[in-house]
């Protein structure tokens, strides 16, 4: 399976070209990663090239809930670099995805309604390119002046410090579903007649200035990533022909990876989502741009996942509630001889079938 040959990411090579969705378990205490993200995270680890760690806050007022991760301050790092650890140990690379709610912060979590969370009941001032909500039921949000923009952008470059030095490998900047970076990027969001607004170039000066700050605190022999939402699925909004275009500017400015979802600009948005809907995205901008890209969203399985590589639609794939639902999928890949037998931690080797072609019974611990 193509699914499980190496890739390599400047001086990181996976394993294999399957990873885990940064996906928010919106189970942080103060902020910070507890035993659930442990446990959660290493083991979705096992068998995979690379676990990407959910949307990480890059201030304080940068979060969507209270129990978002946040990576704002040094003395937050500890907790990650125990993260880095518990998923390294079992083979996978380590990354982390960094973001700034934008227009969409300051709400409780799902499991607890989805509501807005005024300033007095506990929440946070919540900001954007421009003064307009995102769907009904949220605030107007401010809308920042350059001074803000240039504290925001410089709350990616030092959250990025933070993250190299808990050890993370690889890097994503959130610039999708509707968070500040995608907010800017495009016209539903951003309606500012100054350098940050209007145009194509302007709407794209706050991302490209984010990366290039970025850029000066992630070494350069680690990759980066950028997750775009490639359409908004509205009409009047940003198009695939925009991330095609915007796709090659990241690449000139030291980006090395797409990841390609879409759509979360505003709610509601009428769409039919299929199985594989959005892999057509990453295969277009691949082709045109060279640039590597992931593909995501709705591939159910690990069959599905290398028909997309194989087809060369993308150069990795990121499952996420596939993995959720099966966080050992490549064991059962394994044991059923469709992935190498070296990816079977020796204490899960017994439950691989005796009978099985994948590993010879003497490679097996006995039962005791």
């Amino acid at each position: 399976m193509t699914l499980f040959h190496p890739y390599a990411l400047r001086s990181v090579e996976l394993r294999n070209r399957l990873g885990l969705a940064p996906m928010t378990q919106y189970c942080s205490e103060r902020q910070l990663p507890t035993t659930w993200h442990t446990a959660h995270y290493a083991t979705r680890a096992i068998g995979l090239g690379l676990v990407i760690v959910e949307a990480t806050a890059v201030a304080e007022f940068a979060a969507v809930t209270p129990h978002d991760l946040g990576l704002w301050s040094d003395e937050m790092i500890g907790p990650y670099a125990d993260l880095v650890q518990s998923i390294e140990a079992q083979g996978a690379v380590a990354g982390i995805q960094l973001s700034h709610a934008g227009r969409k912060g300051s709400r409780t979590r799902p499991s607890d309604g989805d509501r807005w969370l005024p300033v007095d009941a506990g929440g946070w001032p919540v900001y954007a390119p421009s003064a307009e909500a995102f769907a009904p039921g949220y605030p107007v949000p401010e809308a920042l002046d350059e001074s803000g923009i240039r504290e925001a952008q410089d709350q990616f470059r030092q959250a990025a410090a933070r993250a190299r030095r808990a050890g993370f490998r690889f890097l994503e900047l959130h610039a999708g579903h509707g968070r500040l970076l995608h907010s800017f990027l495009s016209p539903i969001a951003n309606h500012r007649d100054d350098a940050w607004g209007g145009s194509f170039e302007n709407r794209c000066r706050f991302l490209i200035e984010v990366v290039q700050s970025v850029r000066h605190e992630w070494p350069d022999d680690l990759p980066l990533g950028v997750r775009l939402s490639c359409v908004d699925w509205v009409e009047g909004g940003w198009e695939l022909e925009d991330s095609v275009r915007l796709a090659g500017l990241l690449k000139d400015h030291g980006v090395d990876l797409i990841d390609c979802s879409s759509s979360g600009i505003r709610r509601p948005v009428d769409i039919d989502p299929k199985p594989r809907y959005q892999v057509p995205f990453a295969r277009e901008i691949r082709e045109r741009t060279g640039i590597a890209t992931a593909a995501v969203g709705l591939i159910k399985d690990l069959w599905e996942a290398d028909e997309v590589l194989s087809s060369g639609a993308a150069d990795i794939v990121l499952l996420g509630r596939t993995l959720l639902l099966d966080p050992l999928a490549v064991l059962r890949a394994v044991s059923e001889g469709f992935a190498p037998p070296e990816l079977v931690p020796a204490a899960y080797r017994r439950a691989i079938s005796l009978t099985s072609d994948a590993l010879a019974p003497r490679e097996f611990i006995p039962e005791l």
